[in-house]
Formats: structure tokens, sequence, C-alpha cells
């Protein structure tokens, strides 16, 4: 999978959610992730792409229109109002969309066909599977939404999705740029940093951890935070 974001010097490159959780709090953005509650079907690395948004409507005509209108790499992100009594896409559906170059399926909602769906290598999150597909159509379809709520967590067109193992983090496409650089540069420093600590030398040596334990007695509201930022560094904190 590659970066089909077009946003600075991630481009092919696989950053991490968390790097890019990071660099959201890092900036003081308010950053969105998806709800835990979804799960992917098979572990991978990261995928990075455009949000392309749809609800359900019993009919899956409205997940052919999206794969006609998403540009390559794109993330569908199907809002079935987190039913787990029926599965609103299978294996045609999720080879479809690999077929149209999408780059990974979220659904807040169930899937179905695991086993296929496995073979086929699509990325898919869910709330899990169901062996029933829709209960029938409900109502008209609307125009294609330009966003959906996931729980608490809105997700618009556009919206750049950063998704592996850890899960979801959703970026405003007019914050991607400088979240990505920063993202890539947190990332690039941790990797150094896990690097050294296999060779022996551990977060305390590396973070000159005594300096800071020593400033701290002298000024008692520096923080561990703003250690990192003087030394260039990067942990969770």
């Amino acid at each position: 999978m590659t970066d089909h974001t077009g946003g600075g010097p991630t481009s092919g490159l696989l950053i991490p959610a968390a790097a890019v959780a990071d660099a959201l709090v890092r900036l003081g953005l308010a950053g969105r992730a998806v709800p835990p509650a979804l799960q992917r079907l098979e572990r991978g690395g990261p995928v990075i792409g455009p949000a392309v948004v749809t609800g359900h409507f019993g009919s899956v005509d409205v997940f052919l229109e999206a794969f006609a209108a998403g540009p390559p790499g794109s993330i569908l992100v199907i809002d079935n109002g987190g039913r787990l009594d029926e599965a609103c896409v299978g294996d045609l559906v999720v080879g479809d969309a690999k077929v149209a170059g999408f780059g990974a399926i979220l659904i807040w909602g169930a899937h179905r066909d695991s086993s296929a769906l496995r073979e086929i290598g699509l990325p898919i999150w869910s709330l899990g599977s169901c062996p029933f597909g829709p209960r029938g159509v409900r109502g008209q379809q609307p125009a294609p939404p330009e966003q959906v709520r996931l729980a608490e967590v809105e997700v618009r067109r556009g919206d750049v999705i950063v998704a592996d193992d850890d899960g979801f983090v959703v970026v405003s496409p007019g914050d991607w740029p400088r979240v990505a650089i920063e993202a890539e540069r947190i990332w690039r420093t941790e990797a150094r940093q896990a690097e050294r600590l296999r060779a022996g030398e551990s977060m305390r040596e590396q973070l000159d951890f005594a300096a800071y334990q020593a400033r701290r007695r002298q000024e008692p509201d520096y923080t561990f935070r703003q250690h990192l930022l003087d030394r260039g560094g990067a942990i969770e904190t």
C-alpha cells in the first residue's frame, strides 16, 4: 500500500497511526480516533488514504457508486449504524473495491465471507462478522453524503485516514501536510531510538534522564515533554 494523499514527505511511506496521533498532540491539533470497537480482520501494515464516505440502505449500489467516484488509494468508510444483525459487505463488494484500487474499507457495522476476504487481502476493519446479508432496502437512497458519524467520531469526505493494527486516526486534509512532516520526524526518531535500544543503550541513557531530573529539581515546572523537545527525542509521554 502507498500513500495516495499527496500530502508532503510521507508520499510512498507508511507512517504508523501512533506517530500520526503523537504528531497531532505535539502540534496541538484536534485528532479524531475511530472507536476501538472496530477491529482489523487480518493483521498488517499501515494504510494511508483519503476517505470516501457512504451510508448503507440495504443495497450495494451505494458502494459501486463510491468505487467509481473515489481516486486510487481511497479508504471507503461505511456507516451502517453499528448494526451487528446484518453484514453490509462480503467478498464480491470487497473484491470490487480491490479492482477499483481502493486501499481499505472501514465498516461501522459487520462484514461476512471472512475466509474469502482474507484471500482477497484488502485491509478490512469492522465491528465483527455476521452470516446474514442486508435485511432489506431501507428507504430511498439519498445523494452521496459529505460526512458520516461513527459513534461520536465524524469522518468527512476527503479526510486523511491513517489505519493500522492500532486503529484509525482521522486528520483534516488542511492539517495533513504539517501533520505528515511531524509524524515522519517522530517515526524516524523513534526508529533510531529503537535501534539503539536493541544495541543495549537504555532510554534513560539516550534521553539523558539524569539531566532532566537535575533540571526538574531546579525548575519544578520543567516537563519531560519539554526535555524531549529540547533534545530532539521522542517517546510516549
